[in-house]
């Protein structure tokens, strides 16, 4: 069989990376393969044993590096390819993710005299210990009123570059002096392949407060006088154009992945905003969720308009000649996988183990049985704060309604149930500020569980349809190395000719609308009442655990 042009992408979640060999031709999936960080997150202490305060959430930068030196050449190996045939490579990030470096790319943390820092390490997007910078650029940017907050809902988040970086000032000044460069890891990793720094237009926009230009030194300054020169001296770069060519791939990134030295690496780019064109939403009003460990909404719109608790908008965020969108829920599969592992009784789990399922699949089987409503619960989806539309991660989870008969099954399915109207106040937001959703797009591993899918469906009460691809962030960073190589003009053809997706594939049922419009109005009251200030208890709850933990 002749041999046709392919694509790598190579998606970088939060436990793993992932790489995807596509043929350019149809987006045609050939070989997959998976690698998991080999230090996963690190939220209690460092590799040294040192321990981490609460709110803190690192990584090592060299776990990529791994996923480059393993995943890629195991895809490769997988589709049964020729390495001769593959044009370009494009990655896609967790954002806000950031790593501190030298002017050569080093990281911080391989320096021998920072190894023992947790500031020199990468800020995985879930690292929210910078919270009370980001109140404080809030109030400031209020008070003077920055013509960029409304972009972001009004809000900025503490995970975001700005927050970070303050925190990295006023809490480790020695490190702040010795970095050079504050990158996203989108940027940093693409910086590997190719040799050359680009910092992508995306990542810049949504999480580094880029609109026509950055905050003022004025306002630096006013947050702290050595923050002044945070943009100029730190963070400033030319910024790269989704699906332009950064670079070429290095010599040394070729040995490492097995690809042709001098083949197109792709400007980098966010994994929910790439999975966009990957599900063919690349029209006003097709809204992608892609639903793993947290959930981020991406859309585009074809006006301008301010969403309340909004991640933020960006002109060409997602594709060209369109604003981008983005909100978001923190934790949505981190929530389930922490209640299986800490909330469910032993019975549970062997029980599982006895029919060869996952205690996921269990609860979910069980969960399914009952009518909507049988459990008397309603939660609140803030086990890692709110991102969208509160922009709150001081904010906590919370179960109402529980007795001496509640069983794990209903707690776990009234956890499936708060994400759903999460979900659904964001896309409230959006249709009560003037920018309606039309449609639904699922991405992400959640996609899998038909009885979540079919709670969003009720919830929201619209179709859900589903991309056609398990590697929704994969394909769409693939896609963006086609164009990057040249072998489609730009995004919106790539999508046509590689995208997928299945249209309305779960519809709304009449009756478990009706029931849940009941239980939405319930979950409102209680997400205003603990989320607007009229009960502060989450935020003395979380100021005990730092002072009983010996924080500031």
């Amino acid at each position: 069989m002749a041999s046709e042009p392919l694509v790598v992408g190579v998606d970088f979640g939060t436990l793993s990376g992932r790489a995807v060999v596509v043929r350019v031709r149809d987006g045609a999936e050939l070989g997959t393969a998976v690698h998991e960080y080999r230090h996963g997150v690190l939220d209690r202490a460092l590799p040294d044993g040192r321990p981490l305060p609460p709110d803190w959430a690192l990584q090592v930068p060299q776990d990529y590096v791994d996923v480059l030196k393993n995943a890629v050449p195991a895809a490769v190996a997988a589709a049964g390819a020729d390495p001769a045939d593959v044009i370009g490579i494009g990655t896609d990030f967790t954002a806000c993710t950031m790593v501190p470096v030298k002017a050569d790319g080093t990281p911080l943390n391989e320096l021998p005299e920072f190894a023992g820092e947790p500031h020199a390490y990468v800020k995985l997007w879930k690292h929210h210990a910078a919270q009370g910078q980001a109140d404080r650029i809030n109030a400031l940017a209020e008070r003077r009123g920055e013509s960029w907050l409304p972009r972001y809902g009004g809000l900025i988040s503490s995970e975001w570059e700005f927050a970070k970086g303050l925190q990295l000032l006023e809490e480790a000044p020695a490190v702040y002096a010795a970095m050079d460069h504050w990158v996203e890891a989108a940027d940093w990793i693409v910086w590997q392949l190719s040799g050359t720094y680009s910092r992508n237009a995306c990542t810049a926009g949504y999480k580094g407060i880029y609109q026509d230009g950055y905050p003022s030194p004025e306002f630096l300054k006013e947050l702290n006088p050595d923050f002044a020169g945070f943009v100029a001296d730190k963070l400033d770069h030319p910024l790269g154009r989704l699906g332009d060519k950064a670079g070429t791939l290095t010599a040394e990134a070729a040995a490492w992945t097995g690809l042709p030295e001098g083949i197109a690496v792709a400007v980098g780019n966010v994994d929910a905003h790439v999975t966009a064109p990957a599900a063919r939403a690349v029209e006003p009003g097709q809204m992608v969720a892609i639903m793993g460990t947290s959930t981020c909404h991406v859309m585009n719109g074809d006006v301008l308009r301010e969403v309340p608790g909004m991640c933020g908008v960006v002109e060409g965020g997602i594709v060209p000649g369109l604003w981008g969108y983005e909100s978001g829920q923190s934790g949505v599969g981190d929530i389930f996988a922490w209640f299986v592992d800490h909330g469910v009784p032993p019975e549970y789990h062997e029980r599982a183990r006895e029919r060869g399922i996952s205690v996921h699949e269990l609860l979910t089987e069980l969960a399914a049985e009952q009518r909507i409503g049988e459990h008397g619960l309603i939660a609140l989806d803030w086990h890692s704060g709110n991102r969208s539309v509160l922009v709150d991660h001081e904010l906590s989870g919370l179960v109402i309604g529980q007795t001496l008969a509640t069983r794990a099954e209903d707690t776990y399915r009234a956890l499936l149930e708060a994400t759903a109207y999460g979900t659904r106040v964001i896309i409230d937001s959006y249709t009560d500020a003037g920018v309606p959703v039309t449609e639904l797009v699922i991405a992400g591993g959640l996609v899998k569980n038909a009885l979540l899918m079919q709670i969003y469906a009720d919830v929201l009460d619209m179709p859900l349809s589903v991309i056609g691809s398990e590697q929704g962030p994969a394909l769409g960073s693939a896609m963006h190395a086609a164009v990057a190589a040249g072998a489609y003009p730009d995004i919106r053809a790539a999508a046509g000719a590689m995208g997928s997706v299945e249209r309305g594939v779960y519809q709304p049922i009449p009756g478990n609308v009706e029931v849940y419009e009941r239980l939405f109005v319930e979950y409102q009251e209680l997400h205003d009442h603990f989320g607007r200030g009229a009960n502060e208890v989450m935020h003395r709850l979380k100021a005990l655990r730092r002072a009983a933990k010996g924080e500031k």
